[in-house]
This record gives structure tokens, sequence and C-alpha cells, in this order.
């Protein structure tokens, strides 16, 4: 359900799907280079013991955070859907919209539906 209570579309609920999955990928390639990043060294090379396991403790660690992180700031930056509401304001002013030549096709910000033709307020 949306904030205004009404139901979403299939491209709306295609969007969502679509955001999750890369979210989810592209959290777990930034957890998997950020734990080749810290925890590799210990794996690759003969480290001290106390080194070694401080190194995979800092990338078991990591990964987990790195993953919920990058989740959460995908999600929140894609955009929630929003009721129609009152016309768009610009520094003040309230863009009405004009109509078509039919007379029932709104336009946005005022413009003229045709070239050349002008708006009476223009």
């Amino acid at each position: 359900m949306t904030g205004h209570g009404g139901r979403r579309t299939q491209a709306q609920r295609d969007a969502i799907t679509v955001e999750i999955g890369y979210a989810l990928l592209s959290a777990a390639f930034a957890a998997a280079v950020l734990f080749g990043a810290v925890a590799g060294p210990a794996l690759l090379f003969e480290l001290p013991g106390t080194v070694e396991r401080v190194l995979l403790r800092v990338g078991l660690i990591g990964m987990p955070v790195v993953f919920l992180v990058r989740v959460a700031s995908v999600l929140a930056r894609f955009p929630a859907q929003r009721p129609a509401g009152p016309p768009v304001t610009t520094a003040g002013h309230t863009h009405a919209t004009s109509r078509d030549t039919d007379g029932k096709t709104p336009r946005p910000g005022g413009q003229p539906s045709q070239p050349g033709r002008t708006s009476p307020d223009s």
C-alpha cells in the first residue's frame, strides 16, 4: 500500500524489486571487497599469530557492517511514492498549469501547448 491508500502498479513493484536486488548485490560485493582488503593479507601471507587473528576478526566484523550500511544507503535513496499534492512552488511563486487547446490536458509550468503560441500571462 502506498502512503495515499492506493495500490502499487506493476511498474512500481518491479522498480522496488530491482532496487532491492541492486542493494543486496552491491552490498555483498562491497562486503567481499572489504574482507579481501582487510583479511586477505592474513590469508595469503604468514603473519604473526596475533596480527593474523586481528585482521581476520576485523574483516569478519566489518563485513556485515558494510553490508547493512550499503543496503540501507541504497534503499534510502530510492524515491518514495508521493501522492499528488499542491502545485509546485519555485522561489515562493506557484506555477499554475495551463490547458491544452482542447481545454482538458494540464500543462506543467504554464507553458503554451503549441510552439509560437503564448500564454496570456507571459
